[in-house]
């Protein structure tokens, strides 16, 4: 994981993954911090959250720790990583636990995947660890599979860009039993976990969604072989690019085709656009509510990488079209729309106009779900 400081550009990533709070995420990134250490590596401790587990903490107390920065916010005290504590320090590698943390308002940064980025553009190397059901894309499966609606998130992108993602496992019974005896949370808090994300039913789908990720973080990492053709060119290279195109508008719906949409785009390791068409240039057809929905939905976008444009035609399913082909689209996602009084017409007909018109392309109608339950 690391190499002589002359060398250095950017520091390299290192996420443990695991499916829910107790597998051992935070235990095997510390052992391997002992490991390094050992070894002469100059590693300290960014951040570390040790929830009372004692076998955890034994580990931490051997490794050197960074002083966390202390912040004020609405009269209560928080502890959050100094960053520019651990850079003036500039350690070799960095322990930070916890990636997809949100930080207390008056950080620097809004999330701690960003104050890592911070780090290893500064050439440290990162030990960090998370759980599956944080990474955007899945947050509408998480929910419709637990009724859990998960707060914090980080983009796919940001995992997509580790150097190496290692799935901590436990089986979902020998988690169970660790919660009884009381090795993960205490006992009050061990009771509201069963009626979340420490179901056995819920545990199971989330073990098989972490291992699915985890093939993935593999699959995408080894190189392509790509055989050439008589003609010179590859064989990847003679066949068409997948191009994702998703039809977003102010709909609340919207979010959670975007979340799919990058779901299946890296998938099919595509490009992916999202696309929304206006009749009148200066949205005169929306009111200010929809304005700032719409403007939620393309910045969402943006920050899962996805290339958005907003198109004016008076036709919205034929300009929609027209740009998918131009643009060699494969396929197509749109959101059917909940009914209402006034749009249950007009979204099925423009669902319908664009599955006559982009017949040389795969359509996807995705239904919209109603919420069954949002929990912190």
């Amino acid at each position: 994981m690391t190499r002589p400081n002359e060398a250095r550009n950017r520091g390299r990533l290192k996420v443990f993954l695991g499916y829910a709070a107790g597998v051992g995420k935070t235990y095997q990134m510390l052992a391997e911090a002992r490991d390094l250490k050992q070894r002469g590596v100059d590693i300290v401790i960014g951040y570390f959250e040790p929830h009372g587990r004692r076998e955890t903490i034994a580990l931490s107390e051997e490794l050197e720790a960074v002083p966390r920065k202390v912040l004020e916010y609405k009269g209560s005290r928080f502890e959050e990583m100094d960053t520019d504590a651990v850079l003036r320090r500039r350690p070799e590698v960095a322990v930070v636990d916890e990636f997809p943390h949100t930080n207390v308002p008056g950080s620097p940064r809004l999330k701690r995947w960003e104050d890592v980025h911070v780090l290893l553009d500064a050439g440290i190397d990162v030990l960090t660890t998370m759980n599956v059901q944080h990474l955007e894309s899945l947050n509408d499966q998480i929910w419709q599979s637990t009724g859990v609606r998960v707060r914090e998130t980080i983009p796919d992108w940001v995992l997509k860009q580790a150097d190496e993602v290692v799935m901590v496992d436990l089986t979902p019974r020998a988690l169970l039993n660790r919660l009884a005896r009381g090795v993960i949370y205490a006992p009050e808090r061990a009771q509201a976990a069963l009626q979340n994300f420490f179901k056995e039913s819920t545990l199971v789908a989330l073990r098989e969604l972490a291992m699915r990720q985890a093939a993935y973080a593999i699959e995408s990492r080894l190189p392509d072989e790509e055989p050439s053709t008589a003609a010179g060119t590859s064989v990847a290279e003679s066949q068409a690019r997948e191009r994702v195109l998703l039809v977003i508008g102010p709909d609340p719906s919207s979010a959670a085709l975007i979340r799919r949409g990058r779901r299946v785009a890296d998938y099919l390791q595509a490009d992916c656009f999202a696309v929304y068409v206006t009749k009148t240039p200066d949205f005169r057809d929306l009111t200010d509510n929809e304005r700032e929905s719409l403007e939620r939905h393309l910045n969402f976008a943006r920050g899962l990488q996805i290339e958005t444009r907003i198109l004016e035609g008076k036709d919205i399913a034929e300009t929609m079209v027209n740009f998918a082909r131009i643009h060699g689209v494969t396929q197509i996602i749109v959101a059917r729309e909940k009914p209402t009084a006034l749009r249950s017409w007009f979204a099925s007909a423009l669902v319908q106009r664009i599955v006559n018109l982009a017949r040389d392309m795969q359509v996807t109608v995705v239904a919209d779900r109603s919420i069954r339950h949002v929990a912190a």
